[in-house]
């Protein structure tokens, strides 16, 4: 990965309380903030991957907490599936931002 790109740690999943006009009704939102420059890290991996050599581990996403814990309720789990199974799933759902190889998988 390039010197210039620097890690930036994801901010903590968040709960919500949003009350309606009354005390009886309200809504859970379930919110995890991503940055620009989390989406730039992995699109400057992603761009960079072909040029290293991998060893024992080959780094394929980085998948927000709050992406593995809706795919956790749809019942998958991330991980107990392999490498391409989450980068299938990443592609189906259009969060190719949160891909970090352009390696075969």
């Amino acid at each position: 990965m390039s010197d210039k790109v620097q890690h930036t740690p994801m901010y903590d999943v968040e709960n919500k309380i949003l009350h309606d006009h009354d005390d009886r009704n309200y809504n859970i939102i379930h919110e995890q903030n991503i940055t620009q420059s989390f989406l730039d890290s992995t699109k400057a991996a992603r761009e960079d991957s072909l040029n290293h050599r991998e060893g024992e581990y080959m780094r394929v996403a980085s998948v927000p907490v709050a992406v593995h814990e809706q795919w956790l309720r749809e019942g998958f789990d991330m991980m107990k599936e392999p490498a391409r199974a989450i980068l299938m799933r990443l592609k189906q759902q259009d969060l190719n931002a949160f891909i970090t190889t352009k390696k075969q998988v």
